[in-house]
């Protein structure tokens, strides 16, 4: 019977709690507080994700990169791009030492600085022997004319074919024997080369003055204009010849031979050094200066105007001082040009034999004045130096 009303009693009880529970339910305490209870419940595992998150990354010996996020209303890839090209690169190597790559906006200026210093080397007067080894002539020989030092040489200790530079010998023979410069010449048929078979732009029986024919023949190199100055010698082609070697042991030019007055012949021939000497002894008489460095000169021929030109485009650049100079072209001589040329207030002899192209002979003398301009060079103890070497002060 106890046990009977127990049993009832904790029943009736039960159904109490059941009904005092869903009471509470329904109030509006429990109705405003319950979401709030659920939201803060809903945000603390997050919470403590992010915290956990972040204790990891501090852990972490490696930094990760975050990914940015573009701010409202941007376009997507527009700021991963423009924030790659501004950041440098901050990744462990191998080393485990970090390296930041240069923006690509600095890359041009090492690139020019680079190239200031070289500049400013060369402005500070800096040469070396491969400076002026650049020349590509196969024979060179520069002179200081005011100390006869050679400044720089290559192959220049033998005679060789000099081309039209025997115009020279030629001008120098025909000035000395006091012919009178007016007097007229007439182009004949055996002013024809049949050596060489070059063209001529002074037709058979073209007459025009000594000195006309004098000018041609050195500023144009026209070899009918040099065949008729010899032919009109005293004593004819013949005299005129013995009257180029006599002159040629008169000036010391000890390694020198001519054949003929034009260069047509490769059997002229004179070393480096005999041709510094030739160059002296032309500097020296006026009107050869004069013709050797004239840009044009205009004379009439079949009746009506012929413009000739300098061969030796030097003469028409305003930054050279030149006193004398002649080119000259044979196969056996190859590309040749010699100079005198007043460089850093002094006297220099160019000589430029077999080279390449006319722009290469051109191109070295360029390269020359430049070198002289830029390098103190001195002479050595001897007074001389080795061949294709320099010295610099």
């Amino acid at each position: 019977m106890l046990f009977k009303f127990n049993l009832s009693c904790r029943k009736s009880w039960l159904g109490c709690l059941v009904s005092l529970s869903l009471s509470f339910a329904g109030s509006p305490l429990l109705a405003q507080t319950a979401p709030a209870s659920v939201d803060s419940a809903a945000k603390k595992p997050a919470a403590t994700t992010s915290g956990t998150n972040k204790a990891k990354k501090k852990t972490n010996n490696t930094k990760a990169t975050k990914k940015a996020v573009a701010p409202s209303g941007t376009p997507q890839g527009s700021r991963s791009v423009a924030d790659a090209s501004n950041k440098p690169s901050t990744k462990a190597n191998s080393s485990g030492l970090k390296s930041s790559t240069v923006k690509p906006s600095n890359a041009p200026k090492a690139r020019s600085t680079a190239g200031v210093a070289v500049a400013g080397v060369a402005a500070a007067g800096v040469a070396t022997a491969g400076s002026i080894s650049a020349v590509r002539s196969n024979v060179v020989l520069v002179q200081d004319l005011s100390s006869n030092t050679t400044l720089f040489s290559r192959n220049d200790e033998i005679a060789r074919p000099i081309a039209s530079i025997t115009k020279l010998m030629t001008a120098i023979v025909i000035v000395d024997a006091n012919q009178s410069m007016s007097d007229m010449i007439e182009v004949t048929t055996s002013d024809i080369d049949t050596v060489k078979h070059s063209r001529s732009r002074l037709p058979v029986g073209t007459k025009l003055s000594r000195s006309d024919m004098m000018h041609l023949a050195l500023m144009s190199s026209e070899n009918r204009a040099a065949n008729a100055l010899g032919r009109n010698y005293p004593g004819g082609m013949t005299a005129f010849v013995a009257a180029m070697n006599q002159k040629a042991k008169q000036l010391g030019m000890t390694q020198s031979r001519f054949v003929e007055p034009t260069g047509l012949s490769s059997e002229n021939v004179a070393s480096p050094r005999d041709l510094v000497k030739l160059l002296q002894a032309s500097a020296s008489r006026p009107a050869i200066r004069q013709y050797t460095t004239d840009i044009q000169h205009e004379v009439r021929t079949s009746g009506h105007a012929t413009l000739f030109r300098n061969t030796n485009m030097l003469v028409m650049n305003p930054t050279w001082e030149i006193k004398v100079s002649k080119t000259g072209y044979i196969n056996e001589a190859g590309q040749c040009l010699v100079m005198m040329a007043r460089i850093n207030n002094r006297d220099m002899a160019i000589i430029l034999l077999n080279a390449d192209g006319k722009g290469t002979r051109v191109g070295d003398a360029v390269k020359i004045k430049q070198w002289v301009q830029q390098a103190k060079v001195v002479a050595g103890l001897d007074g001389t130096q080795s061949q294709d070497s320099i010295l610099i002060q």
